[in-house]
């Protein structure tokens, strides 16, 4: 027990006070407590009636009610369910700080498949509690976050994580007020004109008691999935709002809040699938971060998370390993929760059949077991299965067409769909089919993934097919008229329906219809019809037409000049069991033989296929292994069609391989779009000129990580010099080794001492043997490395008539900083007093030198025993020694 004497004082309040200050009153009493943690109960308020009690209350009722709307998981499901307690089964998504970049114009699947190479010890994981906080070394702080990522890889479920544990104060405890703005609700009032103060009124009732513009708030705005936005954030206005009470479109206010004029004090976080990130400018956003979904152990934790039986966990993570394009879907969170419910069903006794190995066989088997469950729900079985698919399958194919994930009730009528009849779905097909009711009481609906979209889509159009004789893909004036007169005509043909799929799907710029096509492909399967035959009657038989599909794939691949899109047309193949291509390029490599065989362009896409898709790391690409002969004219043909893999390589060899000026500006536009992964690349022997140019742009992106850069004996100008080190000078923390030998750069390497003296530079190996350079070169090259001598471990000038200038290195070389370890200087015409000069240096330093070149060089018996001396001195390091 404790006496009254142990408790603080009486706070005495002002009688001008007119809002509660929390901070302003804890400054005022002995020790500083901490903000109440259990929200849920009121604090107690002293007996003053000047006290306005009623602000702790509303920011307790305010944490309190996020706390119960973010606490539970709904996998799956909108409202329906059995919820899972969010913190009892949530895993640690992988999260890295990501640049900008170009936006990709690949399927969100391809991304993951060719993301997944990458190493993740490669980049700095960022936890989702620390979006806000600078990494070590960034001094600037940070207002705006924008995070991307593909569809269902987490980012909303990273949203949800941080607000709970903000309401649970475990984090972020410096934020009082975080209003969650989701695209897909605020969409509902794209008509509205309100001010700021009004729309947190509608979404959030307690801040009608809150005065937002005070600066005694810290607030933190959420707007989650940007790709769903429906308004026209137009940055380019010149409207400027700066008081939250005047009124407006919602488009202006969010683009005025994103910008800083709105609330220039509070914290914005975007959330976006990587395809609109860009719809915010990147000088609105101080840090942009990636949601790269599970990693290698994160993928084996959600398993063992998610199922109890751990026998059965093992079985599940073992099958999905065995089968590499469904492991590598596992980094997306929704696809191993499909997955484990597949599975957990599928291997358990009672269960038989084939266990899924593609994604076709997957989501079919996903969509049987949701529509067994559909069955227990509706007794009066007023709803066929296949009225249910074709009709959300019609909104999956026409919404996924126009590019939408969420739909609203006018999009619904657009297909045909009452508003009612989509309620039952989504009370029915609570996983695959979903109504929302948002804050704003307005109804959002939307498939639960875009995967689970797209198979219903590819679904619908092959029914049309096998059961009402439909091509999908014409208009709906002309499956009328066909229809009317069908008797006269031929039944569609599925070879014709495919390969207008196969059309579609290539001429998609974002490649939206990739995935689509393959589920389309798949589903023609025999295995896939004996399945379907589980939830409805088909009318006829497709997989005799499957070979003219293939043979048609094939012409495509060897005609269309994108090896992206050729990608998926060899996945596509997979889908129909046709592996011929990928088999005989198999044997090839296995052989060792590739190089010497003359491969067709198809073959060619198919070696970029297997390597891509094989369990072996990238870590190193020589064109050597793939052509006959350094000086071929074909190589720039084979260096673009392996662009791919060179992009996920971590060392890229092109060493005397014929690259011409359009080679290196393919391999540059590679590298432009994933900066961040390449560490070596060496283009020695090929005479790029001033085409080296074009790899300014990739070294001076500062996420650009380049370590080793060889562009020995490349015919580099002096334009091509000062192209390399404005870019170095830029971004001059990242290279190690410089390799600038054979090229007749003669003054221009006075452009690298701004790079050299840089106090970020980091380099530690330059060559620049034999070219050309002068004593005024060696003369700014020396006083470069005079105010900067630290970082250079080994420098080659041999070949260079640097004569007695050679002195002017002396002073580098006697600076106690200098950890220069090997000094090549082979036929530069020193003198007997050069010499004397390094020697004397070397006296003065002498622990630092390994090894030290000067053989070809006019030295006599002096020369010679200054150096002897050398050795008798006990500290002296030098292991080897040419003369």
């Amino acid at each position: 027990m404790r006496s009254d004497a142990s408790l603080d004082p009486p706070i005495n309040f002002k009688s001008d006070d007119t809002r509660f200050n929390l901070k302003s009153i804890l400054q005022h009493r002995s020790v500083t407590k901490p903000v109440c943690k259990k929200y849920d109960q009121p604090m107690n308020q002293p007996q003053d009636s000047t006290y306005p009690g009623v602000r702790h209350e509303v920011l307790n009722t305010f944490r309190s009610n996020l706390l119960k709307k973010f606490e539970r998981l709904y996998e799956g499901t909108a409202t329906q369910g059995n919820p899972t307690l969010l913190n009892e089964i949530y895993t640690e998504l992988y999260i890295t700080e990501s640049e900008s970049g170009e936006i990709s114009n690949e399927h969100e699947v391809r991304q993951i498949e060719t993301q997944s190479r990458r190493a993740a010890t490669e980049d700095t994981a960022i936890k989702c509690s620390d979006i806000f906080t600078p990494l070590p070394g960034q001094d600037k702080a940070i207002r705006t976050v924008l995070t991307k990522g593909v569809a269902g890889i987490g980012k909303t479920v990273s949203v949800q994580k941080f607000i709970l544990d903000w309401a649970e104060g475990k984090e972020n405890q410096d934020v009082q007020l975080i209003f969650p703005l989701p695209f897909r609700e605020i969409n509902l009032m794209k008509d509205k004109t309100l001010s700021l103060s009004d729309l947190l009124h509608v979404f959030f009732p307690e801040t009608k008691e809150m005065e937002i513009s005070s600066d005694e708030y810290k607030v933190l705005f959420i707007f989650d999935g940007l790709d769903e936005c429906r308004l026209s954030l137009d940055f380019k206005s010149k409207v400027k709002l700066c008081n939250i009470s005047k009124s407006a479109s919602v488009d202006l206010l969010l683009m005025n809040l994103i910008v800083g004029n709105l609330l220039p004090s509070a914290l914005i976080w975007i959330t976006s699938r990587p395809a609109a990130a860009d719809l915010v400018p990147s000088e609105c956003v101080h840090r942009v971060t990636e949601v790269r979904g599970f990693n290698e152990p994160q993928k084996q934790e959600y398993f063992r998370k998610r199922i109890s039986d751990q026998s059965l966990a093992d079985t599940i993570i073992s099958h999905l390993k065995s089968s590499r394009s469904l492991y590598i879907m596992c980094h997306i969170p929704v696809f191993c929760w499909i997955s484990a419910a597949v599975l957990e069903k599928m291997l358990s006794p009672a269960e038989s059949g084939e266990i899924p190995k593609t994604l076709t066989q997957m989501y079919t088997r996903f969509l049987i077991l949701q529509t067994d469950i559909k069955r227990e729900k509706d007794y009066e079985n007023k709803l066929t299965d296949e009225d249910m698919i074709l009709k959300l399958g019609k909104v999956a194919f026409q919404q996924l067409v126009k590019g939408n994930m969420i739909f609203y009730e006018e999009d619904l009528r657009e297909c045909g769909i009452d508003v009612t009849e989509a309620s039952v779905y989504s009370g029915l097909c609570t996983q695959i089919f979903r109504e929302e009711l948002g804050l704003y009481q307005g109804k959002v609906f939307c498939f639960v993934h875009l995967s689970i979209q797209e198979h219903l889509a590819a679904l619908y159009v092959h029914l049309s097919w096998t059961n009402h004789n439909r091509n999908a893909f014409e208009p709906i004036t002309k499956q009328k008229l066909r229809s009317k007169v069908k008797e006269w005509f031929q039944h569609v043909s599925l070879s014709e329906l495919h390969q207008r799929a196969v059309d579609e799907a290539l001429q998609s710029k974002n490649g939206h219809l990739d995935l689509f096509l393959r589920f389309l492909l798949g589903l023609s399967m025999e295995s896939h019809q004996i399945l379907l035959q589980r939830i409805m009657m088909l009318k006829r038989s497709s997989s005799d037409s499957n070979e003219k599909t293939v043979q048609y794939i094939k012409m495509k691949i060897r005609t269309i000049d994108s090896p992206e899109k050729s990608i998926n047309l060899f996945h596509c193949l997979n889908e129909l069991g046709d592996r011929s291509l990928v088999e005989q390029i198999q044997q090839y490599l296995k052989s060792g033989n590739l190089s010497a065989a003359k491969l067709s362009s198809s073959q060619w896409s198919a070696v970029v296929f297997v390597l891509l898709t094989s369990e072996e790391d990238l870590n190193e690409f020589r064109l050597d292994k793939f052509v006959k002969g350094n000086n071929n004219p074909e190589n720039t043909k084979v260096l673009q069609k392996l662009l791919p893999v060179i992009k996920e390589s971590r060392s890229v060899h092109l060493i005397y391989c014929a690259v011409t000026d359009e080679g290196c500006a393919a391999l540059a536009s590679t590298l432009r779009s994933n900066p961040s992964h390449l560490r070596e690349l060496s283009l020695s022997g090929n005479k790029l000129g001033d085409s080296v140019k074009l790899l300014s742009d990739v070294l001076q992106d500062p996420h650009c990580k380049l370590e080793k850069l060889r562009l020995s004996d490349c015919g580099v100008t002096d334009e091509g010099c000062a192209a390399l080190a404005s870019a170095l000078r830029s971004n001059p923390s990242h290279l190690r080794e410089l390799d600038l030998s054979e090229n007749k750069l003669r003054d221009s390497v006075k452009l690298l001492s701004d790079v050299l003296q840089d106090p970020h530079c980091k380099l530690e190996k330059l060559e620049l043997y034999d070219c050309g350079v002068t004593d005024e070169g060696c003369a700014a090259l020396a006083s470069a490395l005079r105010s900067n001598p630290s970082h250079l471990r080994e420098l080659s000038l041999s070949g260079n008539k640097l004569r007695d200038s050679v002195k002017l290195l002396s002073d580098v070389l006697q600076d106690p900083h200098c950890k220069l370890e090997k000094l090549r200087l082979y036929d530069c015409g020193i003198t007997d007093e050069g010499c004397a000069a390094l020697a004397s240096a070397l006296r003065s330093n002498p622990s630092h030198l390994r090894e030290l070149n000067l053989s070809v060089n006019k030295l006599r018996d002096s020369g010679v025993k200054l150096l002897s001396d050398l050795r008798k001195d006990p500290h002296y390091k030098l292991e080897t020694l040419y003369y």
